[in-house]
């Protein structure tokens, strides 16, 4: 039957129906089929069918609906939902939410800062205007101990959050249809087949001014005011209010957010110092004063980069770049990524013990004995096994070997755009191999010889850029269409909770991002002039392309712009995303809506013309963070600055994500949260993996290791006849020489091969031609790569052993908040035990007065002869 459709004749802010009592708990938007302009007159009355099926289940259910018409498009039907008193206690008690028993005086709000109030007050959200939350002992519902609880007004007791989560919970598992047996149910598949058009829960106010109904409480408005207007940005957040009004699990995201912006505080500091000690050493730097001296680096030929259309080169053009080396590669850059070591230890330490204060002061430590299983999950329930555990039996979606190939088959998908990814980072260095020969050519016809240009634009250079752009592209791409294979292949799995849902995707999603961010920084940091051979004997990829050098100086360089590129495209891509699309969308979305009819407009029709954030929202926004916590760790050695950018990009991510939730967004669903899931082990791994990669570039890609035996090894005499602690001559060393003679047929087809110069120079440490063991690597270099391994070794063990050491020292959860579980735990039981205790005494109390009773009448009761 037709729902009867209700004119709205309340206030543009009003959250409840027309008859003024009834909260509005969530919103249903469905297009009138009758009104369409489309000849599909059987599929819209299907559609017609299962969504009329679906009210009267909510309804039998023991929902209530109300129908509106749109006020703007008269095609837009909204059906207000609202969840009645016992609904709600009965769903309460299904869900086992913690409900409040009675005022608790014993939580105390913590702080990462307690030793510095005296200026994290300046920087607190006013109290008088964000009124701290009370707070409660608190137990799982139930319906036959109501008397327990606190309830001192039925229309508060369930607030608005945990109202919208009930009715959710309800909307994603009334049954629609039933076909072959199968039931069809949840609002989530209604919305993607198109039956409705959106469902979501109401913001309880405009977020730019507050409410005319004096008892609402204005929530969105002051979290705009407050949290995500630009002049709060110096203020820390209100993360109770957050988490009352978007739930834990957008709560604990920013929580962490915060702190992880706090902690690269002192990495920004740290990393600044290291930078500013390069640049203002910088002109010590003897290697480079060399490199660009006339009379040395001048005098210095280089060896052909390519085969046919290379010219031999001065080594003083790469000058300019050799002096932004010495910023970089620097003895700054080895104490910096030793910090950072212990750093992203302290960090993931006592993120864990604020953690717990949290999960104490949210009341989530037991959540996941409450968790359900997803409707999805439940709706695959087709197979009968027996429990374990209780020897009952019970649904399952799929048996063991189902299950074993559905996890192969997801595997090999992940395998496969791995293997994709691998493809694509062989096309860029194909590509950087092939491009390197033509701007040799070109830059050298276009200089002409003079020097401006070869200065400051090198092969070398203008490869890597081009190179880093087509690569971030490439990145981009790659994302896009793999964000939605990897939800196909965990929907295909079938995960049994949210939590598994989210974590399993958690994993699919970073294993991808990781390869595709870091693969091409692994490339130049690990691989890119390693296997080069010498200009007698190249090695060659694919047999056709000549594989890439390293600049002289190393290819720091080169990496840490790979990372100013693909940190800075990111971010800025990120922001386009973020704040331009929603704004341009809600844009489009309010020319359908009458000008200056925004105040008689009704709150749900408002809301209706925001974006939808999705359910996947929120992992969006902990995998960009993610990606740049692997930035800021894995690779910090070669970019001291890469933790100041990332501090400053997330001051400004919080804000844009809070202006974004408030204001271009509709409200999400809340959802409980213990922590923050899967992320936590993947940043442990990626702490870990940290110190060997930052390790393994201090001593492949830089030219510290080289140098440092160079300086301390003066009196043995393969390396020079200095006497004394000196890196003077260590250009010398460090280029091999090479006879012009020696070169194969492919060079020698060169217009260059003829040229006036008998030998060259390369970047290596081999014996001169003439030698008995000619071109082959000398002592020298035997003696620098077991440095290299030693250095790797001794940084690992005394980073590892202190990253150790502080894990031990700093326990997980601080003692003083587990004596408040504990002591919570104790009084509430206690609390509980004795309402039980008054109950059985009043219980006895009363049959015990009806038994006197009961025995006084029958004594005074005439006995019969």
């Amino acid at each position: 039957m037709e729902r009867v459709l209700e004119e709205f004749n309340g206030k543009p802010d009003s959250l409840y129906f027309n008859d003024g009592q009834r909260r509005i708990d969530f919103v249903l938007v469905y297009e009138d089929e009758s009104r369409k302009e489309t000849n599909k007159k059987g599929s819209n009355e299907k559609q017609r069918r299962k969504r009329q099926a679906y009210e009267s289940n909510l309804i039998c259910d023991g929902l209530q609906l109300e129908a509106t018409r749109s006020l703007v498009d008269d095609k837009l039907v909204f059906v207000k939902v609202h969840a009645p008193w016992e609904v709600l206690c009965t769903y309460a008690e299904i869900m086992h939410i913690k409900l409040p028993l009675k005022p608790n005086d014993l939580k105390t709000r913590s702080s990462a800062f307690d030793n510095f109030n005296w200026f994290t007050k300046l920087l607190q959200v006013d109290e008088s205007i964000i009124k701290p939350e009370q707070e409660f002992f608190t137990a799982p519902f139930e319906k036959n101990r109501m008397n327990d609880f606190y309830i001192q007004d039925r229309d508060t007791f369930f607030n608005p959050a945990t109202r919208s989560r009930i009715v959710y919970f309800i909307l994603s598992r009334i049954m629609y249809q039933v076909r072959d047996n199968v039931k069809k149910f949840g609002i989530n598949k209604l919305v993607s087949s198109g039956i409705y058009k959106a469902a979501f829960p109401l913001h309880d106010c405009n977020f730019s001014s507050p409410s005319e109904d004096l008892s609402c409480p204005n929530e969105r408005y002051l979290l705009y005011r407050e949290w995500a207007h630009p002049r709060s940005i110096y203020k820390k957040q209100p993360l109770d209010l957050i988490r009352k009004y978007y739930g834990e699990k957008i709560g604990i995201y920013f929580a962490w957010l915060g702190y992880y912006t706090q902690m690269l505080l002192l990495a920004a500091i740290v990393g600044v110092a290291c930078f500013l000690y390069g640049y203002f050493t910088q002109n010590n730097c003897t290697w480079s004063k060399e490199v660009c001296d006339p009379d040395i680096g001048g005098q210095i030929i280089m060896c052909p980069q390519c085969d046919k259309e290379c010219p031999f080169w001065s080594l003083n053009v790469t000058c300019e770049s050799s002096k932004k080396l010495c910023i970089f590669d620097s003895f700054g850059t080895l104490v910096f990524a030793v910090f950072m070591g212990v750093w992203v230890t302290l960090f993931l330490e006592f993120w864990k013990r604020r953690q717990a204060e949290l999960e104490y002061e949210w009341d989530t430590v037991e959540l996941q004995q409450e968790e359900q299983a997803r409707p999805e999950y439940e709706a695959r329930c087709t197979h009968v096994v027996i429990n374990e555990i209780t020897q009952e039996e019970e649904r399952v979606p799929f048996t063991t070997w189902g299950k074993c190939i559905r996890v192969t088959l997801c595997a090999s998908a992940v395998f496969f755009w791995i293997l994709l990814i691998i493809a694509s980072v062989i096309g860029i260095i194909v590509y950087r191999l092939s491009v390197f020969v033509i701007f040799s050519v070109n830059l050298r016809k276009i200089s002409n010889g003079t020097d401006p240009i070869q200065k400051y634009v090198t092969p070398q250079m203008a490869t890597s850029i081009t190179a880093s752009l087509i690569s971030f592209i490439i990145i981009m791409i790659l994302n896009t269409i793999y964000e939605k294979v990897a939800i196909m292949i965990t929907n295909f799995e079938l995960p049994r909770t949210q939590t598994d849902y989210e974590n399993s995707l958690t994993m699919k999603m970073f294993l991808f991002q990781f390869v595709n961010y870091y693969s091409s920084c692994f490339y130049i940091a690990f691989f890119k002039g390693k296997f080069v051979g010498y200009p007698g004997d190249p090695v060659y990829w694919l047999g056709k392309y000549r594989n890439e050098e390293c600049d002289p100086g190393g290819c720091l360089f080169e990496l840490t712009t790979q990372l100013i590129i693909i940190m800075g495209g990111k971010a800025i891509w990120n922001n386009i995303q973020e704040v331009l699309l929603p704004w341009v969308m809600n844009v489009f979305g309010r020319c359908h809506t009458v000008s200056g009819a925004e105040k008689i407009i009704p709150r749900w029709e408002q809301d209706y013309h925001l974006q939808p954030m999705g359910k996947l929202g929120l992992f969006y926004e902990y995998l960009e963070m993610i990606i740049q916590f692997g930035f800021v760790t894995l690779f910090v050695a070669s970019f001291p600055l890469a933790p100041l950018l990332a501090l400053v990009n997330n001051i400004l991510e919080i804000r844009v994500d809070a202006w974004k939730l408030t204001t271009q967004y509709r409200r999400m669903v809340p959802e409980k949260a213990q922590d923050i899931g899967a992320w936590q082990p993947i940043m442990q791994g990626i702490a870990i993996l940290a110190v060997v990669t930052n390790a393994m570039i201090i001593a492949f890609t830089s030219d510290m290791i080289p140098r440092l035996v160079y300086y301390w090894s003066f009196s043995i005499p393969p390396y020079g006849d200095h006497r004394d602690y000196t890196m003077e001559g260590y250009i010398n060393i460090s280029l091999s020489i090479f006879n012009t003679a020696d070169f194969k047929s492919r060079v020698k087809e060169s217009p260059y091969a003829g040229s006036k110069y008998d030998t060259c120079r390369y970047r290596d440490f081999r014996y001169p031609p003439g030698h008995q063991q000619e071109y082959k690597h000398n002592i020298y270099y035997w003696h620098v790569i077991a440095a290299k391994l030693a250095f790797i070794i001794v940084m690992e063990h005394i980073i590892y052993s202190v990253k150790f050491f502080i894990s031990y020292a700093i326990p997980d959860v601080s003692k003083s908040t587990k004596s408040k579980i504990k002591r919570e735990k104790y009084l509430t039981q206690k609390l509980l035990h004795e309402n039980h205790l008054k109950d059985m005494t009043k219980n006895i109390g009363v049959i015990a007065e009806k038994m006197i009773g009961a025995a006084v009448e029958n004594s005074l009761r005439p006995k019969s002869d």
